[in-house]
């Protein structure tokens, strides 16, 4: 059990979820990051949903790695991924239809995933199934931790609801001069966004600078 969650194992989970981010740190991701993010909902649900198939693509290539010829891997991997994410999205469809509808195809577009697809070859390759299931799971908490976040001030700011909720939207607000903004529904702002945690990231992040240099 000990070391099951070994130090390396802990840094496997960890990393991705800040100084080794996949999102702000490797620039992975950022099209539906842009795309998804105008409302919290459909953000939680993309980024849970690549999380999931992030975490089991990986443990699968990581058990068939030995057996996988290197002509063919990039095949197996797609191959495996697709299932993935057709099983996904006809669960969406059957229990979260509305959501499904606001992701419309990016979905399926998470064949295509640089994060998805970059941790399949990178890691999960190389790798056990536990330490590449750590490792998805990671990864995919990370995106969806940066989506989240856009998702929050995005909804908020734009239309002054979260997860639908009124917040912003009630008369003694406006009277002090509140409007919603209309821009922060549009793709620039959502790169805008992140953009800031980028640099709020790298501010942080000493070592992070150094890289960069």
């Amino acid at each position: 059990m000990g070391q099951l969650f070994s130090k390396k194992n802990k840094e496997v989970f960890s990393a991705p979820l800040g100084i080794d981010n996949p999102v702000t740190v490797q620039v992975l991701g950022i099209c539906s990051a842009l795309a998804v993010t105008a409302k919290l909902e459909p953000a939680i649900v993309m980024g849970l949903s690549v999380t999931v198939i992030t975490a089991f693509a990986n443990v699968v290539i990581s058990l068939l790695r030995k057996t996988i010829p290197n002509r063919i891997r990039i095949i197996v991997q797609l191959v495996v991924v697709a299932a993935l994410v057709t099983i996904v999205s006809e669960i969406l469809k059957a229990f979260a239809y509305d959501v499904s509808v606001q992701l419309s195809v990016y979905v399926g577009l998470i064949i295509t995933n640089c994060i998805l697809m970059g941790r399949l070859e990178a890691f999960a390759m190389q790798n056990g199934p536990w330490e590449s299931f750590l490792d998805g799971v990671g990864n995919g908490l990370g995106y969806a931790k940066i989506l989240v976040i856009v998702a929050f001030f995005r909804e908020l700011f734009g239309s002054g609801t979260l997860l639908g909720f009124n917040i912003l939207n009630y008369e003694p607000i406006r009277n002090i001069g509140y409007v919603n903004n209309g821009l922060m529904l549009m793709p620039p702002m959502a790169l805008i966004i992140v953009a800031c945690i980028i640099w709020y990231q790298r501010a942080r992040h000493k070592e992070l600078q150094e890289e960069s240099n």
